[in-house]
């Protein structure tokens, strides 16, 4: 997706202003399990599935706090946080993040992206910040809401 207009030469004027709503991804229990063997984190509300169903309050497996949040990055490029004349962009941190409805196996996500700030640093970069929020299917709560930092770079 990208928002007409929206460049490194009118980044300012955007901000305050939704970028967009990224597709629907499904976060299935072979993302859940991959992630799991990325990162060595093997809890069993996240990989154990007869457990999970058995003991977890959740009746099954639930996403990891932080695969839910790497998959801001992704959409954030979807929705077209990173105009289509910059030449990269880099993670540059997080202000603020609050993990508020766990993700259930299977369930579909997606991610809202409001430009905050955009400040420009010099040779040709922009720090930008944005409010991200990675909605949930079917559910009234976020699955986490966050403040994130880029650095695009013409």
């Amino acid at each position: 997706m990208s928002t007409i207009g929206y460049s490194m030469a009118t980044i300012e004027a955007f901000v305050g202003r939704e970028l967009g709503v990224s597709d629907w991804i499904v976060v299935d229990q072979a993302r859940i399990e991959a992630f799991a063997q990325c990162t060595g984190d093997m809890q069993w509300i996240h990989v154990n599935e007869e457990r999970a169903k058995r003991e977890s309050p959740f009746g099954g497996t639930i996403a990891h706090g932080y695969l839910t949040l790497s998959l801001l990055a992704t959409l954030a490029i979807e929705v077209g946080l990173v105009p289509p004349d910059a030449s990269a962009a880099l993670n540059y941190g997080l202000d603020k993040v609050r993990f508020m409805t766990p993700v259930r196996s299977g369930a579909r996500v997606r991610c809202r992206v409001v430009l905050t700030s955009a400040e420009r640093k010099g040779g040709g970069r922009i720090l930008v910040k944005t409010d991200s929020e990675l909605q949930i299917e079917g559910e009234d709560k976020p699955a986490l809401i966050a403040q994130t930092l880029a650095m695009i770079v013409a």
